[in-house]
């Protein structure tokens, strides 16, 4: 049986693999899961992908499944049993920076802003079909940093974005040989919004 391809950067690890082969680049428009994604992607500010992945199911218990209602109403307390918890990333400026997002995303919500329309705004509904070398930022992620910066969120920049945007399946960045690039090629399209 031939073996597939896949992206390099999945194949050092079983749980990579995993979120490579399942997860990576589909496109997400739930709104929740876009912003807990987001969030995530911030707690791996400095860090490698798979220290997130090997806490991830941790970080949901402690952030209440990535509830944003149930996270804005963290307190100084909440605060303090996140910076107790060693199954989660313990920075504190990360943790706060999430409280904070989810207070934005309720905000945005409570204007009738729905986070997923506003993030998949930004390419007209439809995942960017990239080819060639991986960037690791590009002209878009900057304009939506700093958009998301305007708003008050956090650990934002435009390389956390980006990194986003391809987990999101906002842009597909699958190589040309890895055997997600069609599927995820074609989950996107024809989407209606």
């Amino acid at each position: 049986m031939k073996e597939k391809l896949r992206c390099h950067w999945a194949e050092s690890d079983p749980l990579l693999r995993a979120y490579h082969d399942e997860e990576w680049g589909v496109p997400e428009f739930d709104s929740r899961a876009l912003w807990e994604l987001l969030m995530l992607e911030g707690f791996q500010a400095g860090l490698a992908w798979i220290t997130v992945l090997r806490k991830r199911d941790e970080f949901r218990k402690a952030f209440r499944q990535f509830d944003p209602g149930k996270v804005a109403k963290f307190k100084e307390a909440d605060i303090e049993r996140l910076m107790r918890n060693a199954g989660i990333i313990r920075a504190r400026a990360k943790i706060e920076a999430t409280i904070q997002g989810a207070r934005i995303f309720r905000a945005m919500k409570d204007d009738g802003l729905d986070f997923s329309a506003w993030a998949w705004g930004f390419v007209g509904g439809k995942p960017i079909q990239n080819s060639g070398p991986l960037p690791a930022e590009s002209a878009l992620s900057v304009k939506i940093s700093k958009e998301l910066k305007l708003r008050g969120f956090k650990f934002v920049g435009p390389v956390i974005v980006y990194a986003w945007m391809q987990a999101a399946g906002m842009v597909n960045d699958h190589s040309a040989e890895c055997f997600r690039r069609n599927v995820c090629a074609n989950l996107g399209r024809g989407r209606k919004r």
